[in-house]
């Protein structure tokens, strides 16, 4: 199924704090594939929030091959592994504030076609 919304979805902006608390279950247990009701449990998120997380930022978090058990387990990615935590802060807010960037953008955009049928519409009232 695809979804036709995806480019206008931000995955970062407004969802630092969550991502962060992802990252630190990971941080917590070095090494170690975890399920997505153990990163709810620890993070303290609703299980959906931490699937959505998990799946909607694949350069953080990479999704492992099952194991035939039927649980889809996540890892940090490697990039991201390695960094340290004032590094990971920096990176995910980084993300963010190029999405702030992009939704102002949007919206200046948005902004400037209403005055410029504003400017054309107005001649033919007088």
């Amino acid at each position: 199924m695809t979804d036709y919304l995806a480019p206008w979805k931000f995955r970062f902006r407004g969802k630092t704090g969550r991502i962060l608390s992802v990252v630190d279950c990971f941080r917590k247990e070095p090494n170690k594939g975890l399920a997505v009701v153990q990163i709810a449990r620890s993070s303290g998120l609703p299980i959906h929030d931490a699937a959505t997380v998990l799946d909607g930022t694949p350069e953080l978090f990479i999704k492992l091959p099952g194991r035939g058990d039927g649980i889809t387990r996540y890892r940090l990615a490697s990039s991201v592994a390695v960094r340290g935590d004032e590094e990971i802060g920096e990176l995910v807010r980084g993300h963010a504030r190029r999405e702030s960037w992009i939704f102002y953008a949007l919206m200046l955009i948005v902004l400037l076609v209403l005055v410029v049928v504003a400017l054309v519409i107005m001649p033919t009232l007088f």
